[in-house]
């Protein structure tokens, strides 16, 4: 059975609080685990307002299921950062087991 797991890093280049980052971040996760039902967990240590790096896992019996999932969780990402005035700077998927 595949696992998909899509990273996102996110820069937050108006963030002048934690409190500005956190309202970001959230409204990501639970727009995405809403929207998709998959799982979001916030990957770094809050050490910068203006970064973050949410990790994203799904699975399912197929992996082309799994893939299009990912790639419409990752174009949901950009999106939504966007409408949140942040960016996202970097993604990546992984698949388990690896083929």
């Amino acid at each position: 059975m595949p696992i998909g797991v899509l990273t996102v890093e996110i820069r937050l280049e108006y963030a002048r609080s934690l409190k500005d980052r956190r309202q970001c971040v959230r409204s990501l996760k639970d727009s995405l685990r809403h929207k998709f039902n998959v799982s979001v967990a916030e990957l770094d240590e809050v050490v910068l307002w203006q970064r973050a790096t949410l990790g994203i896992a799904t699975i399912s019996s197929s992996r082309d299921y799994v893939l299009g999932q990912l790639r419409l969780v990752e174009q949901a990402c950009v999106r939504i950062a966007e409408n949140h005035g942040a960016q996202v700077s970097e993604t990546y998927m992984e698949f388990f087991p690896e083929e």
